[in-house]
């Protein structure tokens, strides 16, 4: 199985991609934890990325592509892979194809999670995270019971630096302009599958697997 994930920031992707990454036996390819693991090593793509990411602007497309095609070679993609966050504009999706094109690989589906814009927003000011053992909380989903404190360790908890509402607001922008025209490619390729992003991750799953051929 070879699949894309899309859909806005904070639709639920990563929470998908996680089931769907077991469901199927595949590995999920995250471009965003690729580049925070990078950010994190001060390597020189992270430092690159670092600058763009901050802002809530898209890496750019040579920096982005050149870190999926390393990926993609892998062994543990021999027999699929779930790529989650990539591609992201029409250049980055026709490099894409070119890459597997060369490897000989097609894509079976792009899996596109649909969410209400205000719904996101809400969604990922609202998130934090413990600084220690990295437990996710959401300020009306998922409230801790000390304000600002860990349930689990009692660790600091922290708001990302782009889950502001004016980062958000510019990413959703982004994705708007320069990401939606994706969908549209693939959809004339007759790859896309939707899936509402309301419900419960449960909920969602059950008609992910449906459409994506599952036995659920």
């Amino acid at each position: 199985m070879r699949l894309l994930i899309m859909g806005a920031p904070g639709a639920g992707k990563g929470t998908q991609a996680a089931l769907i990454k077991e469901y199927f036996a595949i590995p999920h390819i995250s471009t965003g934890d690729m580049f925070r693991e990078a950010i994190s090593k001060q390597t020189q793509i992270g430092k690159e990325a670092k600058k763009y990411i901050d802002k809530g602007d898209l890496v750019p497309d040579s920096v982005t592509i050149e870190l999926v095609r390393e990926r993609l070679l892998n062994e543990d993609c021999k027999n699929g892979f779930l790529l989650d966050g990539f591609p992201r504009t029409i250049a980055q999706a026709q490099a894409l194809d070119g890459m597997l094109n060369r490897l000989e690989i097609k894509l079976d589906a792009v899996l596109n999670v649909d969410i209400d814009d205000e719904i996101l927003i809400d969604r990922i000011v609202g998130r934090r995270t413990c600084s220690v053992c990295k437990e996710s909380y959401h300020m009306t989903n998922k409230k801790p019971k000390v304000m600002g404190v860990c349930d689990v360790c009692g660790g600091k908890l922290i708001q990302r630096v782009d889950d502001t509402e004016e980062t958000i607001k510019n990413r959703l922008h982004v994705y708007h302009q320069l990401t939606e025209p994706v969908l549209e490619y693939y959809f004339k390729q007759g790859l896309v599958k939707n899936v509402s992003g309301h419900g419960n991750i449960e909920e969602i799953f059950a008609k992910v697997t449906i459409l994506l051929g599952g036995n659920e």
